[in-house]
């Protein structure tokens, strides 16, 4: 009996402790569309972002990008500021076929409203190799459901 009391503890403490990590889910749009999920750890977030690409050469691409993000500042009711280094992975199909690995970084502000969503604006650089030298850049819009 204490064993199974001490295992409903655990069971529950452990339900408690993942539901009480506040979590993002939407899309990011920007040189591309891709699906954005975030979690936060303490004031800082994990962000990955994973999806399909298009580039000027008509390649596209398909890959993904976490970033681990420092809140910087928040201020106003919502509003924060961050900025934070990444990595990303990514397959390039086109012309020629090629996989990107990059170091990334990303810059941006947020607004969360009152109820459960979150709206960002964000920049992001990547630095990497695939076919030859690859430096590609992207403005993004995000809209992420909170729970």
């Amino acid at each position: 009996m204490k064993k199974i009391i001490l295992i409903a503890a655990m069971v529950l403490g452990f339900a408690v402790a993942a539901t009480a990590q506040p979590r993002a889910l939407g899309a990011r749009i920007g040189n591309g569309a891709e699906i954005s999920y975030q979690h936060s750890m303490d004031a800082n977030f994990l962000q990955i972002d994973g999806g399909l690409g298009i580039f000027g050469d008509n390649t596209m691409s398909i890959g993904a990008t976490g970033v681990y993000n420092f809140m910087i500042s928040e201020f106003g009711d919502g509003f924060g500021f961050y900025a934070g280094p990444g990595a990303s992975i990514g397959l390039g199909v086109g012309e020629a076929n090629y996989l990107n690995l990059a170091v990334a970084g990303m810059v941006g502000i947020e607004y969360n409203f009152d109820f459960p969503l979150q709206l960002s604006l964000d920049f992001r650089q990547h630095i990497g190799i695939g076919n030859g030298f690859w430096c590609p850049s992207s403005v993004g819009l995000g809209v992420r459901y909170r729970f």
